[in-house]
């Protein structure tokens, strides 16, 4: 039997540890996964916080349930910890950390290069290391490969590595991490062997591809995608707008042609960790090419431009009822970057508040998945949710809707504010328009 099918038959009977650095929204609900269908799951992450709250039963994202922590908890196969010097533990280690950008919207590759050497400073034989993080490709052979290779090891030999991009889409009631196919994409065949035989044994669907360059570039053409159809409606949105036609008339009508359409819908910007991040890793990477990627780039301006739109239309509105935007209150419906989740990262809500802040208006939010603003890498707002009462509504001057959870009280939002932005058409689409609704 071969090095390759002997870790696979101890994959094939459990006999075999996964560990997982991140522990976010990719990670947590990925460990949970593996624990699940029986193997011994180690998690690993440096925010102390998130580690005593694994331990101790709880969950702190809002769509993963505590009982689903707990019951992993009480079958001795779980355990969360900060320590890096129990890299060694695991037979595969997964690599689920950000991949942000720079304030000059390059690759920001830093918690990737810290990890590869925490990792390589442990990696032992028989090892499967697999990234997960969103990149731009080539990074996994070019940035993680010599990190692990430094002491001596010998990749598809001695240690094993794979690219697979995390799919995860928080909120989505209709897949999850055991659904959601998974593109696998392994340095040498040896790699992809093992590392498709262990996605196999919890995820339903294994999607193997020719390298791990061809795995990253799926991740990001998948996010390139939705930038750029997202950006047309948001430009087709301002354009429709100055000739009299609303954008979400022709969507409705244009989504009941059977063939060659697919609804995208405009926002007051994009959120999330991977569409307004992850085509500016693809642009950085194609200049070294002597690749232009101007279609890419123009999507993301249009996009990036929209919380200015959308703050634009809130003076606007303001000004046509005798009030500047300075000293006025307003209230900001949702900071979470997409419906019914609690999950704030590049929310376009915490861009917006914090301009608004800026220009001088008197700033409160609401949302009921986020009690408290988090504080993350690029905002710093020290709020708290404010209640919804026709009380507290008639206090502002504006109510601007950023994120149309299905939780607010529409009806009492319609009912009881004087000015209404809203930015995703969720009043009119519930018939409740007027004078006082105004679309940004």
């Amino acid at each position: 039997m071969s090095e390759v099918d002997s870790l696979k038959e101890r994959i094939s009977r459990r006999d075999y540890t996964v560990g997982v650095i991140g522990l976010g929204y990719v990670g947590l609900p990925l460990i949970l996964r593996f624990g699940e269908v029986g193997f011994r799951v180690i998690g690993f992450d440096v925010d102390a916080a998130k580690i005593k709250q694994l331990n101790d039963g709880a969950s702190y994202i809002q769509h993963v349930p505590a009982a689903r922590v707990q019951a992993l908890l009480a079958s001795c196969r779980f355990e969360a910890t900060a320590s890096v010097e129990r890299l060694a533990e695991p037979d595969a280690v997964i690599i689920c950390v950000p991949t942000p950008l720079t304030q000059h919207r390059d690759p920001d590759l830093r918690y990737v290069e810290k990890t590869a050497d925490a990792v390589g400073a442990t990696l032992r034989r028989h090892q499967l290391v697999c990234l997960e993080s969103t990149t731009y490709p080539g990074t996994t052979d070019e940035v993680v490969l010599p990190r692990l290779e430094a002491r001596g090891l010998r990749v598809g030999e001695d240690f094993f590595l794979a690219f697979s991009p995390e799919r995860e889409d928080p909120g989505n009631t209709q897949f999850d991490t055991a659904t959601i196919p998974k593109v696998v994409g392994g340095v040498t065949p040896a790699c992809l062997a093992l590392a498709t035989a262990l996605y196999g044994e919890a995820i339903k669907q294994i999607v193997p591809v020719a390298s791990t360059r061809v795995a990253e570039a799926t991740k990001i053409l998948e996010n390139v995608y939705r930038a750029v159809n997202i950006a047309l409606v948001n430009e087709l949105k301002i354009a429709f707008e100055r000739m009299g036609i609303n954008v979400w008339d022709v969507i409705e009508a244009a989504k009941t042609k059977p063939f060659g359409f697919q609804p995208f819908y405009p926002g007051p910007g994009l959120g999330g960790h991977c569409i307004p991040i992850d085509p500016f890793y693809l642009t950085w990477k194609a200049r070294e090419y002597g690749v232009a990627t101007r279609f890419i780039e123009l999507a993301g301006e249009i996009n990036a431009g929209m919380p200015a739109y959308v703050i634009q239309k809130l003076m606007d509105a303001l000004n046509e009822r005798g009030k500047a935007l300075k000293g006025s209150r307003v209230l900001v419906l949702g900071a979470a970057y997409k419906r019914d989740t609690d999950d704030s990262r590049e929310s376009p809500g915490l861009e917006i508040m914090e301009e608004l802040f800026h220009k001088g208006a008197q700033v409160d939010y609401s949302d009921p998945h986020l009690p408290r603003l988090p504080v993350v890498r690029r905002h710093k707002i020290d709020l708290a949710s404010v209640p919804l009462t026709e009380t507290s509504l008639r206090q502002y001057d504006a109510v601007l809707l950023v994120t149309d959870h299905s939780r607010f009280p529409y009806e009492l939002i319609h009912r009881s504010a004087t000015l209404i932005v809203d930015s995703r058409n969720a009043f009119r689409a519930r018939g409740l328009g007027g004078p006082h609704v105004v679309s940004a």
